[in-house]
Order: C-alpha cells, then sequence, then structure tokens
C-alpha cells in the first residue's frame, strides 16, 4: 500500500468548515504563529475556486483589500490552523472557478446572490 493512500485514508474532514461552492462570500478564521505568540486573524472574501482530491484539498478565497489590490489566499481543507468558517452569502454562479474575477472592478465584480 501506498504511503500517501494510507495517509488519505485516516483523514477525517474538518467539523468547523462547512460544505462551500464557488461563489460563496466566507470569513475564514486562521490561526497566525508571530514568533512565539499566536492569534486568530479572520480573512473575509470570496471563494473562486475548490480544488477536492484528498490530503491536497484546498479552496482559495479572494478579497479586496485597501487602494483596489486584490488579495487572494489559498487554505487547506485537512488544515489544523483552520479555526473555523463561517458562510456569510451565497451566490448564484455558472462555473466551478472564478479567474474572471481577477480582472473585474467594483460593481463589476458583484455576483448575484441566491435566493
Amino acid at each position: 500500500m501506498n504511503l500517501v493512500e494510507s495517509l488519505e485514508r485516516q483523514l477525517e474532514p474538518n467539523p468547523n468548515i462547512p460544505d462551500l461552492r464557488p461563489g460563496d462570500t466566507v470569513r475564514v478564521h486562521a490561526r497566525i504563529v508571530e514568533g512565539d505568540r499566536e492569534r486568530v486573524q479572520v480573512f473575509q472574501g470570496t471563494v473562486i475556486r475548490i480544488r477536492r482530491g484528498g490530503a491536497g484539498a484546498s479552496f482559495t478565497v479572494r478579497r479586496i483589500a485597501s487602494h483596489g489590490i486584490g488579495v487572494e489566499r489559498t487554505f487547506l481543507f485537512h488544515s489544523p490552523r483552520i479555526e473555523k468558517v463561517e458562510v456569510t452569502r451565497r451566490a448564484k454562479v455558472r462555473r466551478a472557478k472564478l479567474y474572471y474575477l481577477r480582472e473585474r472592478r467594483g460593481k463589476a465584480a458583484r455576483l448575484k446572490e441566491k435566493r
């Protein structure tokens, strides 16, 4: 048996991460280590991609920081550093990867909310 396969069988999904979909606006509470101190940092943005596939499963969240600069951050589903994920809003999207949002600015980057 392959070592990777045996590790993937042992992984159980993180109970603090709900069912995520592209287009969701989420608040990710991630633990940050600064020197010898540890704190929780909240990163809020839109899920633009989800990569499934065992131990390497991840999701990417994009937000617009100050002065209109886009910041993307990728989080691992099975990471112990993720404290919790809150879904604040679900959007209606028609594709799995929302890379086109990278070129959009302001009101053009809005997504229609799912009713």
